[in-house]
């Protein structure tokens, strides 16, 4: 067997060993922390998300309102975890999608010269439109909403993926027991699930933990800009948005969805870190 085929069957141990200390172990906390909150904000939540409270119009942070009230005497803690589980909800399906998508696609392309000449250019086209702008497109069509944002994001990730997988499979077919296997009379399929996956399916989680940061970012962008979630259901861009004419009024209007975002992005970044930093340490 040789060295690569070795590192293969070490890279689940090394993932779980970095995970549980370090950066990764700081990332899987703050991820999880927030995850938590969103999964949680019924129970978190002292006020509905829409609730409006008499005499509450852009009160400070309190113990009855850790983040104040917006302009609406809304509680804005409470619409941060709302909006907090809207925003999760959009991202984990979207960046799955765009990386079955973008897999498949490179997975295609690895396979005939025909189909990684279209691949590439649609890779290249979806890389060619920054994401607000093919926001902005998409929902001139389809209107505000979710929709929008989760085709942004699907488009973000599949060029990613989709180079990803086809330069990854085309690497692993050049190791001589991959060879050696397809000379044998071993399928595609066989050789796919025993010898390729096992070899990128550590390039691909890496990539997934730093494409969740990337989301994480153009859902709040797109809900900032009002292409996104429609008010006023709650989004942590969305509350960032109206909380910009209120800075001298309430400043945890807009430092407490604020705070998420970045703890996510961060939380995110540092799993990606530590699998990146263990992947290079197994080589």
């Amino acid at each position: 067997m040789t060295d690569i085929a070795l590192r293969a069957g070490r890279t689940p141990r090394v993932r779980r060993g970095a995970l549980t200390r370090g950066r990764g172990l700081a990332g899987l906390v703050l991820v999880g922390a927030v995850i938590a909150a969103g999964v949680l904000a019924p129970l978190l939540a002292p006020y509905a998300p829409q609730q409006q409270i008499p005499g509450a119009n852009l009160l400070g942070p309190s113990g009855r309102h850790l983040f104040g009230t917006d302009e609406v005497n809304r509680d804005v803690f409470s619409r941060v975890l709302y909006g907090l589980r809207i925003d999760l909800g959009i991202c984990l399906v979207a960046v799955p999608c765009g990386a079955l998508v973008g897999g498949l696609a490179g997975l295609l392309a690895s396979r005939t010269a025909v189909a990684d000449v279209v691949a590439q250019r649609v890779f290249d086209v979806l890389l060619a439109f920054p994401p607000i702008i093919l926001g902005i497109a998409i929902a001139a069509v389809t209107g505000v909403g979710a929709l929008p944002v989760i085709c942004v994001v699907v488009g973000a990730e599949v060029p990613l993926f989709g180079r990803l997988v086809r330069t990854s499979v085309l690497k692993v077919r050049e190791l001589p027991y991959v060879d050696a296997a397809e000379t044998m009379g071993a399928s595609w399929p066989w050789v796919l699930r025993k010898h390729v996956v096992p070899n990128i399916l550590d390039a691909l989680i890496v990539q997934l933990a730093i494409s969740a940061s990337g989301a994480v970012f153009i859902d709040s962008a797109m809900n900032f800009i009002g292409i996104g979630v429609r008010p006023p259901t709650p989004s942590l861009g969305g509350v960032l948005a109206a909380a910009m004419g209120q800075l001298g009024t309430n400043t945890l209007y807009a430092v407490g969805p604020l705070l998420f975002i970045v703890v996510l992005v961060l939380g995110f970044q540092l799993i990606a870190q530590a699998l990146l930093a263990s992947r290079r340490g197994d080589a």
